[in-house]
């Protein structure tokens, strides 16, 4: 069974998904279909996907020809009732799939740092209460038909939802440890100053004050997520990439 994870980076494999799965057991296959490597088809060897962030605009397929591929992925994945999760990039992809406006805000208003989030009604049974998490996007994408909404922050009303018992979409970014979130302030593209953004100071008073809540929350979530297939792994079933 394969658990594949689409990056659209080469930052190193430090995330939170990546540290979990090899904490479990499970060694995940990476695919980067920027660098052009193949995603293929959806077959009974595929136990689960996470579609991660990126600097890709998901409606530009005709620029970025490799986002048709993924696509493909997240429609097989949702048809076959695989366990899927997107992840800024990855939940605004989904988002488009399933037919969804996304685009930035006006103003070019962003979030950079650490935002409350705040769970819905139907969203506190996977977010069971308010938490500050680490963001870096200005896209927005409108809710999908037929999802439903789990999570919104005072910038952007829709940070979150399900589609389906086993599709997941997050606009925020979990998966970052400190250490990754460091190497986005040092980034050349760190959106200092644009309308939303915190100064570093700020964000680096909230990640110590918060981090150590999302991390807890996330691998609660993950635990979740992955179950059936660490019951296999721990069954002693290969589960690898």
């Amino acid at each position: 069974m394969r658990v594949v994870l689409i990056r659209h980076e080469d930052d190193p494999m430090d995330d939170r998904v990546t540290s979990f799965l090899r904490g479990n057991g499970i060694e995940p296959e990476v695919k980067r279909p920027f660098h052009g490597e193949p995603l293929g088809s959806i077959d009974g060897s595929v136990a689960a996907s996470v579609i991660y962030g990126g600097k890709y605009s998901v409606f530009e397929e005709e620029h970025y020809p490799f986002l048709h591929q993924e696509n493909d992925w997240i429609e097989q994945c949702i048809g076959a009732d695989i366990p899927l999760l997107g992840i800024c990039q990855g939940a605004q992809s989904i988002a488009h799939v399933l037919g969804a406006h996304v685009g930035p805000k006006p103003g070019q208003l962003c979030e950079f740092g650490y935002y409350e989030l705040m769970p819905t009604q139907e969203g506190m049974e996977i977010i069971p209460h308010s938490l500050f998490v680490a963001q870096s996007h200005h896209h927005d994408f409108q809710l999908p038909a037929g999802a439903k909404l789990l999570a919104r922050s005072r910038g952007f009303e829709r940070q979150a939802f399900s589609y389906g018992p086993v599709t997941f979409a997050f606009q925020f970014h979990p998966e970052v440890t400190p250490d990754g979130f460091r190497r986005w302030q040092n980034a050349p593209w760190a959106r200092y100053g644009w309308p939303g953004a915190q100064s570093r100071e700020e964000q680096d008073r909230l990640m110590a004050l918060h981090d150590d809540n999302q991390d807890r929350w996330f691998k609660s979530f993950l635990l979740k997520f992955f179950a059936p297939i660490l019951e296999r792994a721990a069954a002693g079933q290969e589960v690898s990439g």
